[in-house]
């Protein structure tokens, strides 16, 4: 019997339910409806929608190795450096540089000196006058070597072999097969290039072209016949330019033979940025802002920068500001005579009666207020 009432109370439960939301359809959303959020007092609830986006500028850099190179600096840290400087005008989509053979295969003298110091200190190693403070390792399989000669032998006997199996393993394979390899060694290609930086000396130049690569240039080398590097970098500017690919350009060069491309730059409302060692060069006379390999290297372009942008800002606002006043228009607008859709039947009535009064206003200027003695006369007139 108690089991049989409390099934008959919660049936009724249940029956009672239902007839409320039958009654009020929308009981079960006000029940749990919080009109006072937690958020606090005169808070509001975040928004969902996203945050409108900031048009950034896209920056092209192009980079003319024969005239300027990286001198005395590291090619990837100054790569590096240049590329965050630009960065600070936009987003920097292009990053090509210019060269032929002969800027490729020069060494500076800094370099040079490097080496030299590099084989005496081998030789009184392999003599046992001079024995290194910490052992040489290994940065592809983590041995330690007393010598750096026997590191040097250990690299190409090993290393260097392995290296060239796996390029020609990949270069025979075909398809899917082709870029499963690629996928498989990857990382084991990327270790021996970063190791290889390191112990091997290039056979020609000290790198150039790969430490600029690796910082994410477009390289291209051009014929050895005087001023092809420039010719072709013009014609690339100018492709750009038609195409409309970028707001701003930062040329590094000192050669005036670029004077012309910044100024068509300029004359397409271009943002230009030179860099260059010459401060009173002929393009940083045209160009809107430049810098020294100097300012780059420190931070310094980075930080002005900034204050670039601000005075760039500051004159398009002014320059679609600017109003230049014309008398001949304001006479117009002033009188009507520009103005054909007014009837020329009412203007023909009033033609004698107002023909005084518009010579009088003409010999008057518009900022000038009528007198009394001549709204006595004109009264007098009337």
């Amino acid at each position: 019997m108690v089991l049989f009432s409390k099934l008959g109370t919660v049936l009724r439960t249940v029956q009672l339910k239902r007839l409320e939301t039958l009654r009020n359809p929308f009981a079960p959303t006000i029940r749990y409806f919080h009109p006072e959020s937690n958020l606090g007092f005169g808070s509001t609830v975040p928004s969902s929608s996203p945050e409108p986006r900031i048009h950034q500028k896209n920056v092209a850099i192009f980079w003319d190795l024969d005239n300027k190179p990286p001198n005395p600096f590291p090619p990837y840290q100054a790569a590096l450096k240049l590329k965050k400087t630009a960065s600070s005008f936009g987003f920097v989509r292009h990053m090509v540089a210019y060269a032929n053979r002969h800027a490729f295969s020069y060494v500076p003298a800094a370099i040079r000196e490097q080496r030299r110091e590099r084989n005496k200190l081998t030789q009184v190693e392999n003599e046992g006058l001079v024995k290194p403070p910490e052992p040489y390792l290994c940065r592809v399989c983590g041995r330690n070597f007393y010598y750096h000669e026997k590191l040097l032998n250990h690299f190409k006997q090993i290393h260097e072999r392995e290296h060239t199996k796996r390029l020609n393993q990949i270069e025979s394979a075909r398809g899917s097969q082709r870029v499963k390899l690629v996928a498989k060694y990857s990382m084991k290609m990327e270790k021996y290039k970063n190791a290889a930086r390191e112990i091997l000396t290039p056979k020609a130049g000290y790198g150039l072209a790969d430490e600029l690569k690796r910082a994410g240039f477009l390289v291209r080398r051009v014929s050895d016949k005087p001023q092809a590097a420039d010719i072709e970098m013009k014609n690339h500017i100018v492709e750009m330019m038609d195409r409309r690919r970028a707001e701003c350009l930062v040329l590094v060069s000192d050669d005036s033979d670029f004077a012309s491309v910044v100024q068509e730059a300029k004359m397409r409302c271009l943002k230009t940025v030179v860099v260059g060692n010459v401060n009173d060069g002929v393009l940083k006379r045209i160009a809107d802002s430049g810098f020294s390999w100097k300012e780059i290297m420190m931070g310094k372009a980075q930080k002005e920068a900034v204050s670039v942008l601000g005075k760039w800002k500051d004159r398009d606002v002014l320059r679609r500001l600017e109003w230049t006043y014309k008398p001949e228009e304001e006479e117009k607008s002033e009188y009507g005579l520009g103005d054909e859709s007014e009837d020329e039947d009412v203007e023909s009535n009033f033609e004698g009666e107002d023909d005084g009064s518009m010579q009088k206003d003409k010999r008057r200027s518009w900022w000038e207020m009528e007198s009394d003695a001549d709204s006595m006369a004109s009264r007098s007139c009337k």
